[in-house]
């Protein structure tokens, strides 16, 4: 999947920028001006989507996005821990399983899941390829 959502901006009478996420309406914030608003929206959504592995829920595909919306990826390593929440998820593997896989322990796996807890790229692509996944990195013009 990728981990980039659709957002829409909405000038606000005072100036500046609302923005929401159609497909997880829980990441809500706003800027002074539109590259503001942009930039606090990957950190609105970030936390978001912290919060939907907190509470065990699934992460939603994003949909499609239209001509009056802008594109928000997610900063690598948190799209990265995404994904590892998804696939063990989807596999029914749980912490303490990976973290045997891995010679971790399950608070150090914990850690890897957790979107707000800082882990280096390569422990959760490491992670991920145990439960067979691999991270793709792409570039693409803004």
């Amino acid at each position: 999947m990728r981990y980039a959502y659709p957002c829409t901006l909405v000038p606000e009478d005072g100036g500046g920028f609302f923005v929401s996420f159609p497909d997880v309406p829980e990441a809500l914030t706003s800027g002074a001006d539109r590259l503001e608003a942009l930039q606090m929206a990957e950190d609105a959504l970030a936390v978001a989507l912290a919060g939907y592995v907190h509470a065990g829920w699934d992460i939603p595909a994003p949909s499609a996005v239209t001509k009056k919306q802008h594109m928000v990826p997610l900063p690598p390593v948190v799209a990265a821990k995404l994904a590892l929440y998804s696939a063990m998820r989807t596999q029914g593997v749980t912490k303490v399983a990976l973290g045997d896989k891995l010679s971790l322990s399950e608070s150090a796996v914990r850690e890897l899941l957790n979107p707000e807890h800082r882990s280096h790229i390569g422990q959760v692509k490491n992670a991920l390829r145990v439960l067979g996944r691999c991270l793709v990195v792409e570039d693409k013009a803004a």
